[in-house]
């Protein structure tokens, strides 16, 4: 795996893409360090941020619990903590609760018992359209625990 640290106006410009995207103030942060895991994956970090670039998503890695917390959430009940740490996408059935999001959004999943995070996905649907429906897809599963970005991001620290 290779790993570089980037340029002061690249950082910058990550972090400002990121703020606006995600619709959270991210840190102030001279550089970044990316590590490059495959053709379409990388790991952003500095201090105090941990970003997983998949293609052109940015996406709060599931180890860092502060970031994780500005997002909107579902909390799914225990029947779905397997499947979303398979990868599956959340389905209506199993969500318990949810905060409010828009379609498109990124939304973090916990799961109901200890409220710790599983994953983080993209709203199919609003949290309003969520409200009358009750069954199929809700939220497309792009990260989870124990998928292979999960284990690498492990090993890697800022």
């Amino acid at each position: 795996m290779k790993s570089n640290l980037i340029s002061k106006s690249e950082t910058s410009e990550i972090l400002k893409m990121v703020s606006e995207k995600w619709k959270i103030k991210c840190p102030k942060i001279k550089n970044l360090k990316v590590h490059q895991i495959s053709d379409e994956a990388q790991i952003i970090t500095g201090k105090g941020i941990k970003i997983l670039k998949i293609n052109d998503n940015y996406l709060p890695f599931l180890s860092e619990t502060n970031t994780l917390k500005k997002f909107p959430n579902v909390i799914v009940d225990m029947g779905a903590v397997k499947f979303m740490c398979k990868g599956a996408n959340v389905m209506r059935p199993g969500i318990k609760k949810f905060t409010e999001f828009e379609k498109d959004n990124l939304v973090c999943i916990m799961e109901e018992s200890q409220h710790k995070f599983l994953a983080v996905g993209k709203a199919m649907v609003s949290s309003s359209e969520l409200e009358n429906i009750e069954k199929g897809e809700v939220l497309e599963n792009l990260h989870y625990i124990s998928d292979k970005f999960w284990d690498i991001g492990k090993t890697i620290y800022d």
